[in-house]
């Protein structure tokens, strides 16, 4: 069967999704539709949103090859009107490009991967507020070494400390306090984190089932039966070992990225995540996972 950038052309119109697959999408899309109700997206701006962006990935990832895309093959594609593509094709801003991380997720990621701002175990040193003569090293030298949009160190820092991921010492010395930045406020970096995350999780998951090439790793731990001690005995693992893991990878990225700039080939982006979720079960769910785990 014929390919393109990777991805192979869709099933023959006369073959049924696997039912395994629709079963998988519908368990995955409750969570997302409860944060949709939660922040009153309803079902018709969804799916206007849906319909576009089925013109947009049929346009770009299933063309046939050597064969110009056609409003038609598209429409045949992804069931959207004729009517209805040509005018979203030509929508702006498709919002498929990656967003930049947040200033403070560059920001916190140079102090625990850069030696001048950690130690050798990526440990975030406590840094002076302002730099000096003496102390060239400093949280307002860390925001201009990240910092593309002239933001002044004293907005960052108000900032930091309204979210709590920092603080000042009796020395002036700004400490901080999370080894991971997890954002208590700020709808708009909490956003970022969720749409890049979990699109890179959905690209990964997606690609080992419709391709041969090498698998993504993908892989996850499952338990029930377990009481809220327990739990939170495993929860403080994942978050101490997955942290050393993080941070490990977090400076040899920071180490490749300087020894690879400006090469022609250095085109790649990577992004290494992990989450660790537990809810209560009820019984019968329960029982149902364990008839599927037998």
């Amino acid at each position: 069967m014929a390919e393109n950038k990777g991805n192979h052309l869709p099933h023959s119109t006369g073959q049924e999704p696997p039912s395994s697959l629709l079963a998988a999408l519908r368990h995955l899309l409750r969570p997302l539709v409860k944060l949709l109700l939660h922040y009153q997206i309803t079902y018709p701006v969804l799916s206007d949103m849906l319909k576009s962006i089925y013109v947009q990935v049929a346009n770009e990832d299933f063309p046939l090859p050597e064969k110009k895309q056609t409003d038609s093959r598209i429409s045949l594609l992804t069931g959207v009107h004729r009517k209805d593509i040509k005018r979203r094709l030509h929508q702006q801003d498709s919002g498929d490009s990656t967003p930049q991380p947040p200033l403070m997720a560059q920001l916190i990621a140079t102090w625990l991967s850069d030696p001048r701002y950690c130690d050798n175990k990526g440990k975030a040193l406590p840094l002076p507020r302002l730099k000096t003569q003496q102390e060239i090293v400093s949280f307002e030298s860390l925001v201009e070494n990240v910092n593309k949009k002239d933001l002044r160190a004293r907005v960052v820092l108000d900032n930091c400390l309204h979210q709590n991921t920092v603080y000042i010492d009796e020395n002036d010395r700004v400490h901080l306090n999370f080894e991971a930045f997890v954002p208590e406020h700020g709808l708009e970096d909490k956003a970022a984190f969720f749409g890049n995350n979990l699109h890179d999780h959905f690209a990964a998951a997606g690609r080992n089932l419709t391709d041969n090439s090498p698998a993504f790793f993908d892989r996850a731990v499952y338990y029930n039966h377990l009481t809220p001690e327990s739990v939170e005995k495993l929860s403080g693992l994942a978050n101490e070992q997955g942290m050393e893991l993080l941070k490990s990878v977090n400076r040899l990225a920071k180490q490749f990225q300087q020894a690879d700039h400006g090469k022609d080939e250095a085109l790649q982006r990577i992004n290494l995540g992990l989450f660790f979720f537990h809810e209560l079960k009820s019984d019968d769910e329960i029982q149902d996972k364990d008839q599927l785990n037998e």
